[in-house]
């Protein structure tokens, strides 16, 4: 059988956020098995880097940066008719690059990673194509187009629309779409009639998330409320401010020393303005979000909008650490009632609360999420999946014959 060739739109190296930790453990899964060629673009320049990483995992790599302004994109988007998540992503020394590597070598697998680089897939297909959307980004954009006024909320529609009709296109063309959760693969057949489509959920490495793990430690003076994440995200900066404007003033009532702590890189200027509220850390980068969760009284997830598998809630959970989260943030997590829910306000406040209270109770809750974790989200066992929608069981034959559904 030939190679693997895999596209992503951001280098999978180090996994410190959640696509990089997803298309890294799927691309260390599939090296297993298989040799794999890595195209990726790079948008930061620490991604330049350190490639250390990516050498064990892949039999060679093309990084390509990715400097194209948003500015640039949107009047591209307009001009050509068609969605900014394209023309963000349009690069011809990309594109160059995935027609040498299929000129020259035996790619008969491509594996795309995100659906801003099924751009580059040939016109005439030869090989098998798996493509993991990861989440349904369509339906992502027309619920910002629902809230969001103006020329901003009109592009967010228009970029619904024309992405939705890409991603149906995509999957018709695909032997097989992936998503990482079975609500986000339901939605998508829903949406687009698509077949082919496949849940392949997101892991956890408990072995590095495990509270008994040797990293620096921090030491919380006061009850500790948490939360991870990339924070110039709108889902987590829309789901921070709610929570540090609304939500822990209430919690502040009954435990007035509670701090509350947010923790991720990249801080937007609304995250940072967060800080003035008294009792509330912005940190930015951190080399290591392990230290934070393990000093957590309490880690929350107050997510407005959240498509997939949060693996901000996997880590937390991993780390034996009590949960509060959105019922969005918790959505496609088979947690068994081992982390809290809180939906509107007075929900979040009160189970928080309520943790913050009786410590015994959430370091029970905690201890249960982890052997959750342990159980069902080993990164080995989620990504088994992939064997048969790879063809890995089924020997030698037509690198483009299709898998059911």
């Amino acid at each position: 059988m030939g190679d693997i060739l895999f596209l992503a739109h951001r280098v999978p190296f180090p996994p410190d956020r959640g696509d990089k930790i997803r298309a890294f453990n799927i691309l260390r899964y599939l090296s297993q098995r298989r040799r794999v060629h890595l195209i990726a673009f790079a948008d930061d320049p620490a991604d330049l880097k350190d490639r250390s990483g990516l050498a064990k995992v892949t039999a060679s790599r093309e990084i390509v940066w990715r400097g194209k302004g948003q500015a640039t994109a949107g009047v591209q988007a307009l001009a050509q008719r068609r969605p900014f998540s394209l023309t963000a992503f349009d690069n011809p020394e990309l594109r160059n690059a995935v027609a040498a590597a299929l000129a020259q070598r035996s790619i008969d697998t491509i594996y795309v990673f995100s659906s801003q680089m099924a751009q580059y897939l040939p016109h005439k297909l030869r090989q098998r194509v798996v493509m993991d959307f990861v989440d349904m980004d369509s339906a992502k954009f027309a619920t910002y187009g629902k809230t969001t006024r103006g020329f901003t909320g009109w592009m967010m529609r228009r970029e619904a629309r024309m992405l939705a009709q890409f991603e149906k296109s995509v999957a018709a063309r695909a032997d097989a779409s992936l998503f990482v959760s079975e609500a986000e693969a339901g939605l998508f057949r829903e949406r687009t009639g698509a077949d082919r489509v496949h849940a392949v959920e997101n892991g956890i490495d408990t072995m590095k998330f495990d509270p008994g793990a040797s990293f620096a430690r921090i030491e919380a003076v006061a009850p500790l409320i948490v939360f991870t994440g990339q924070m110039d995200y709108r889902p987590n900066v829309e789901g921070v401010t709610w929570f540090a404007e609304s939500v822990f003033p209430h919690i502040r009532v009954r435990n007035p020393d509670a701090q509350f702590a947010i923790v991720g890189r990249k801080p937007d200027a609304a995250v940072q303005a967060l800080a003035r509220i008294d009792g509330v850390t912005v940190t930015g980068e951190v080399p290591d979000v392990r230290p934070w969760l393990a000093a957590g009284s309490v880690v929350v997830a107050p997510l407005k909008l959240a498509r997939g598998v949060q693996n901000k809630v996997l880590e937390a959970m991993a780390m034996a650490r009590p949960v509060v989260a959105s019922t969005a943030a918790a959505t496609g997590i088979d947690h068994g009632g081992t982390i809290e829910l809180g939906e509107n306000v007075g929900g979040m406040a009160d189970a928080v609360n309520a943790l913050l209270d009786d410590p015994a109770r959430g370091a029970e809750l905690g201890k249960a999420a982890r052997q959750r974790v342990i159980e069902l989200y080993g990164w080995e066992a989620k990504l088994s999946a992939l064997d048969a929608i790879m063809g890995f069981d089924k020997g030698r034959g037509d690198p483009r014959r299709k898998v059911a559904a």
